[in-house]
């Protein structure tokens, strides 16, 4: 049964592709490849965002409060109406993050985001974590804002059960009205490192061998930035709402749709 229940600190990285190379080949002897990584081959994310009619949710996590929270749908296939994917929250408190996911089919999961319409419990969702879910949706009347796919390289430590790196690259943003947006320039990668317990010594010593240093750096954060910049009245109201929006999660509930 896939984990649906995670705590941890996460720590980001971007690298160039030479010091991803370098770094990518000396941390192999210490770790295992995700199942997902068959052959060793990169495998692809599928994610729809959601957030408010006014981009509440991404503008908040962007005044960097000490908490906030992401809802999003998860696949690791194309998104199709009948697949099982995963939906999911996202909650940060300080620099530890806890993530909660269940499953459901994909049309399910989209009008249970947009429309708070819990489907049928079926064995493989989790209620505990639908009824949290559920509290959110009902709260902030969200809608699925953003799709965001990447590739990824994820290896779990072979002593440190707990601890996990990944390297994400082409990481692309797609939102309704616009063309889809590049994230990360061709051949750097973001890396997270991502533990219960602090890093282990090795893994120190190799950060700091090749010069790698902590990075804020927010995939959602990072395409909102790229739009407001595009949009420079979209940028003014965003610089001058930042405060304004703290209490205010009352919208409009919007539906859209995406090309997947």
């Amino acid at each position: 049964m896939a984990k649906e229940v995670f705590g941890r600190h996460e720590a980001k990285y971007v690298l160039d592709s030479e010091t991803f190379a370098a770094f990518h080949k000396e941390i192999q002897q210490y770790l295992e490849l995700d199942h997902h990584n068959k052959d060793g081959e990169r495998y692809k994310i599928y994610n729809l965002y959601a957030d408010t009619k006014d981009n509440n949710v991404i503008r908040k996590s962007l005044a960097k409060p000490k908490y906030k929270e992401k809802i999003r749908i998860r696949s690791y296939n194309e998104f199709d109406k009948d697949d099982i994917v995963f939906v999911e929250v996202k909650k940060k408190y300080n620099k530890f993050v806890n993530k909660r996911r269940t499953k459901m089919k994909f049309d399910d999961a989209v009008d249970f985001v947009e429309q708070g319409i819990v489907p049928p419990l079926q064995p493989y969702m989790n209620e505990q974590v639908i009824k949290e879910l559920k509290y959110s949706i009902d709260r902030d009347q969200l809608y699925l804002k953003l799709y965001l796919t990447y590739e990824r390289i994820a290896y779990f430590s072979i002593e440190q059960k707990d601890l996990r790196i990944t390297f994400d690259t082409n990481i692309i943003a797609k939102r309704e009205g616009e063309k889809p947006t590049s994230l990360l320039k061709d051949g750097i990668w973001l890396m997270e490192i991502k533990a219960e317990k602090a890093f282990p010594f090795w893994l120190v010593k190799l950060l700091a061998k090749h010069k790698i240093y902590k990075q804020s750096f927010s995939k959602y954060g990072k395409e909102y930035e790229h739009f407001i910049s595009e949009h420079r009245s979209i940028y003014s109201e965003y610089q001058m709402n930042y405060e304004a929006v703290k209490g205010d999660t009352t919208y409009a509930r919007h539906n859209l749709e995406f090309e997947y």
